[in-house]
């Protein structure tokens, strides 16, 4: 067992100070020509003060160490301070480096997760500044064109009110996105869970978002044909906004003429797994933790041409995660894109 250096240091302090008396009383002894004392008396002498220099050594040391460290760790919060009454206090500085050293790093990490959470504040500001500041624009620009007599042009009038309401319809959207993000991160959105068919729930998209495709030239397909309903369990209403979300962005950022495929297959025991794969331009691996946080752009350019709020995997990973389930993302540049999620089926 390891001895405590405590121990050593009361050790040797207390023979050097027990030499240094032995030396003081031989001096003393010859210099009076005492000769009467005994040596074995000096001896017992000797061991004596040997004893209480160490005991008396090793008790203030303690105690001197002990305030100190109690000092750091109440500073440093690294242990509750009644944690030291449970265990002996040693001057063992190693350990305390230790300690500091733990410390230090765990600050350091939570300092770095502060910056980037602020780096990540500032862009989302910046972001919905300029989210919110286009179409507010645009409506302002024709709204004061209007009124400085262009309202008098019934083509004009008609035309300038129709993209100002537009810009009103996007600022509308982007407004009710994040009140619906807002509710989901307070858990103040109720989920009416309940058996659907996730086959009818995706031929249901596919229905709704046919006239997109065919702008692009997408062809909206099932990996195989299914001839039996699978029965999965969730909110509906939300689970259908999720696979539009996720077909609409593989419609966007999917090539023209390509296609997008969902599957749905089992994950686990109790699982689904219903993947969404576009053939299109993939996203760098660089950009795909990033993907899901609000407003979050990576072709900032080009989004904004495509329209939308920036914010629909935002609220599709809210969702998911609202139901208790996973979203994932694999892609690899210029091969396309795979965005799947989990549902809980039906036994």
């Amino acid at each position: 067992m390891k001895i405590k250096k405590t121990y050593s240091f009361a050790f040797w302090t207390s023979l050097y100070f027990t030499l240094f008396s032995i030396i003081i009383i031989l001096c003393t002894v010859y210099f009076f020509s005492i000769f009467s004392i005994k040596l074995q008396y000096i001896f017992i002498y000797a061991a004596a003060i040997f004893a209480f220099s160490f005991f008396i050594i090793q008790y203030r040391l303690e105690k001197f160490i002990y305030q100190r460290i109690k000092k750091i760790y109440d500073n440093v919060s690294i242990l509750d301070s009644s944690d030291l009454n449970k265990t002996a206090i040693t001057s063992d500085i190693e350990t305390l480096s230790r300690e500091v050293q733990k410390f230090a790093e765990y600050k350091q990490l939570q300092i770095n997760d502060l910056n980037q959470r602020e780096n990540y504040r500032r862009e989302f500001l910046g972001n919905i500044s300029h989210e919110l500041k286009t179409p507010l624009f645009t409506v302002q620009g024709y709204l004061l064109t209007l009124a400085d007599g262009a309202i008098d042009d019934k083509l004009i009038r008609l035309k300038y009110i129709d993209r100002a309401n537009k810009g009103v319809d996007r600022l509308i959207a982007i407004v009710k996105d994040l009140d619906l993000i807002s509710k989901l991160e307070s858990a103040d959105l109720n989920l009416n869970k309940q058996p659907f068919n996730v086959i009818k729930l995706i031929q249901d998209v596919f229905d709704l978002l046919e006239m997109k495709a065919k702008k692009r030239d997408v062809s909206l397909l099932f990996n195989k044909i299914y001839d039996f309903p699978i029965m999965a369990i969730g909110d509906i209403e939300r689970i259908e906004q999720v696979l539009i979300n996720l077909v609409v962005n593989s419609i966007k950022y999917g090539k023209i003429g390509g296609t997008t495929i969902v599957s749905v297959e089992l994950y686990g025991d109790h699982k689904l797994l219903i993947k969404i794969t576009d053939d299109g331009e993939g996203i760098k691996e660089k950009h795909q933790a990033r993907l899901f946080e609000r407003f979050y752009r990576v072709d900032k350019s080009r989004s904004r041409e495509q329209g939308g709020s920036g914010l629909g995997l935002s609220i599709v990973k809210h969702i998911i995660e609202a139901h208790g389930e996973t979203i994932f993302v694999k892609s690899e540049y210029k091969k396309g894109s795979e965005f799947s999620f989990t549902l809980e089926k039906v036994e």
